[in-house]
C-alpha cells in the first residue's frame, strides 16, 4: 500500500486507497463504491461513501502511474518462476442497461457469448507458466460515442480520446509497453485480433514474434509457390491455381503430420491434443507457421494460428506457447469473480479506469502472495507470531470438556 500510495500521490488520497484496495479483496457479493463503504466502516458509512465516490471517480490521480508501480513490484514475484514469455492481448466485455454508462453500446460480449449492451475493455497482460498481470487496460469507446459530444462531456471523456479500433488500442498498448523497457514476449491474440494484418505488419515492424488465432478461410500459398516478399502479386487468374483456404491445408495434411502433444496440466489430467503445422505465406508476407489443432474425434480442424516463430522451433514448444493464451482467461476470472472488476456502477471515463486499477492493484498482491498461501506452495516465513500456549491450558471458568 505504501508503494501504491507514493504512485497516487497527494497525502489525502492514501486513506481512501488503502480501503477501496481492502474492500475488493474482502469477501462480499458486490464490489462497487457502497458495498466496499459498507464493509470497510461500517460505523461510518455514508461518510467513506462520499469518500470513495469523491476518489474513484473525481480524484486526478494516474492510472498510468498506479499501473506502473503494480508492475515494478509484482514482476519480480513472476520472474522468480521464469522470464517473461509472453504479451497477450485481449478484451472483455461487462454488460449493462441503459445507455448513458461510458462506452456502453450493443456489441459482442464474450460474458454473454452473443451480442448484448455491453462496455468492453482492452488490455495487455504479461505472462509466463507461473502467473500473469494486466499492465495496460483502456475502454474501447465506439464510433457512436467518439463523435457524440454531448455523451463524451456528461462522461468525461478526454479530449485527446478518439475512436481506435480494438488492434490499434493494442497496439498502441504494446508499444507504450516496450518504450517502458517491459521485457518483451511473444505476442498471442485470439482470431479477433489475429485476423487483423495491418497488426500482424506491425509486430513485426517491431521485431517481435507472435501466435495469431485466424479463422479457417484465409487463402495461403501453397509451399513454394506464390511471388517473393515484396514483389507484385501476379494477376488473379494466375495466382487461383496456388491460394487455398488453411482449412484445405489442414485436411491435405497426411497422417504422419498430426502429433498427440500436451501442453498442461489440468485439474484432472493433462491437456492434449492433435496438432500438425504447416509453412505458408499470405499475400506479399514472408514464410511463417500455420499451426492446427484437429481433436481426435472431431469432423474438421477446430483451431488455426499464423506465427512467424523460428523455422526450426520444435512442434511442442510451438503448442506450448500457442495455449498459454489460457492465462489471459484465468485473469479476467479472478479479476470478475473474486475482485469485482465488473461491478463499478459510475457512468464516466475516469472512474471506470479508476476502479479497474486498483482490481489490478489488489490482483497483482495476490499474485505476489500467492506462493505463501497454502496449498500454492510452502509458506517461506511465519506470517503470525506464535503464542506459547500449552496444549492443555484452559482459561480461567472454562469447563475441562471445553
Amino acid at each position: 500500500m505504501e508503494g501504491l500510495a507514493q504512485a497516487a500521490g497527494h497525502a489525502d488520497r492514501h486513506t481512501p486507497l488503502q480501503n477501496y484496495c481492502m474492500g475488493v479483496l474482502l469477501p462480499g457479493e458486490r464490489k462497487s463504491v457502497e458495498p466496499i463503504a459498507a464493509v470497510t466502516a461500517p460505523g461510518r458509512t455514508s461518510a467513506q461513501h462520499q469518500s470513495l465516490l469523491h476518489f474513484v471517480s473525481q480524484s486526478e490521480w494516474s492510472d498510468e502511474k498506479v499501473l506502473a508501480k503494480v508492475r515494478e513490484m509484482v514482476l519480480p514475484a513472476i520472474e522468480r518462476h521464469g522470464s517473461i514469455e509472453a504479451w497477450i492481448i485481449d478484451d472483455t466485455g461487462f454488460p449493462k442497461q441503459g445507455a448513458h454508462s461510458v462506452g456502453v453500446a450493443p456489441q459482442y460480449c464474450g460474458q454473454l457469448g452473443r451480442e448484448g449492451n455491453c462496455q468492453v475493455a482492452v488490455s495487455l497482460s504479461v505472462a509466463n507458466h507461473h502467473a500473469s498481470l494486466p499492465v495496460a487496460y483502456r475502454l474501447y469507446l465506439p464510433r457512436a460515442w467518439a463523435k457524440d459530444r454531448k455523451r463524451r462531456r456528461k462522461a468525461s471523456v478526454p479530449a485527446a480520446i478518439r475512436f481506435m479500433s480494438k488492434p490499434e488500442i493494442a497496439l498502441e498498448q504494446i508499444k507504450a509497453a516496450l518504450a517502458e523497457g517491459i521485457a518483451p514476449g511473444v505476442a498471442l491474440m485470439d482470431a479477433d485480433y489475429g485476423r487483423d494484418g495491418n497488426l500482424r505488419r506491425e509486430l513485426r515492424a517491431l521485431d517481435l514474434t507472435y501466435v495469431a488465432a485466424i479463422q479457417s478461410s484465409p487463402m495461403v500459398w501453397r509451399p513454394g509457390t506464390g511471388p517473393k516478399p515484396g514483389r507484385r502479386l501476379p494477376k488473379a487468374r494466375e495466382a487461383d491455381a496456388d491460394l487455398v483456404s488453411v482449412r484445405d491445408i489442414a485436411l491435405a495434411l497426411g497422417k504422419d503430420a498430426w502429433k498427440t502433444i500436451r501442453w498442461r496440466e489440468g485439474t484432472a489430467e493433462w491437456l492434449s491434443s492433435r496438432f500438425a503445422r504447416a509453412r505458408v505465406r499470405l499475400a506479399r508476407e514472408a514464410e511463417e507457421w500455420l499451426l492446427i489443432e484437429w481433436p481426435q474425434g472431431e469432423k474438421a480442424p477446430t483451431k488455426y494460428w499464423l506465427s512467424n516463430l523460428p523455422e526450426d522451433i520444435p512442434l511442442d514448444r510451438l503448442v506450448d506457447i500457442a495455449k498459454l493464451r489460457w492465462r489471459i482467461e484465468r485473469d479476467y476470472q479472478e479479476l470478475k469473480q473474486e475482485l469485482g472488476l465488473g461491478h463499478f456502477e459510475g457512468r464516466g471515463w475516469r472512474g471506470f479506469h479508476h476502479h479497474a486499477t486498483l482490481c489490478i492493484a489488489a490482483y497483482g498482491f495476490l499474485i505476489s502472495e500467492r506462493e505463501t498461501i497454502p496449498p500454492s506452495g510452502p509458506r517461506p516465513t511465519t506470517l503470525l507470531t506464535q503464542l506459547a500456549v500449552p496444549e492443555d491450558y484452559r482459561p480461567r471458568g472454562a469447563a475441562a470438556a471445553a
